[in-house]
């Protein structure tokens, strides 16, 4: 069976640093894409960061370059999203998403919660 399951959510401090964590299991995780998405309440879900299968390229949206950094331990069947200086607007559920190939439906991981607050 194909699981994503994410980890290392919580509750932080704006400027706190947060790393999220998305074991993979049931595919061949070495062949995928991987991405971090979020969703905050009453948004739509927005692509955060992505990585190539073998770790060698990387995009992320314009509102976290500098602060976010993906990557991936493909011996680990794990994908890592290192989150440094949090902002409020962070806060959001955060999805974990492996992709190979347009033909076929994404896999998704069940989410993470992320909240930004003092």
């Amino acid at each position: 069976q194909v699981q994503l399951v994410e980890s290392g959510g919580g509750l932080v401090q704006p400027g706190g640093s947060l790393r999220l964590s998305c074991a993979a299991s049931g595919f061949a995780f070495s062949m995928y894409t991987m991405s971090w998405y979020r969703q905050a309440p009453g948004k739509e879900r927005e692509l955060v960061a992505r990585v190539t299968t073998a770790g060698d390229s990387t995009n992320y949206v314009d509102s976290v370059k500098g602060r976010f950094t993906i990557s991936r331990d493909n011996s680990k069947n794990t994908v890592y999203l290192q989150m440094n200086s949090l902002k409020p607007e962070d806060t959001a559920v955060y999805y974990c998403n492996a992709q190979r190939s347009m033909i076929f439906s994404p896999f998704w991981g069940q989410g993470t919660q992320v909240t930004v607050s003092s």
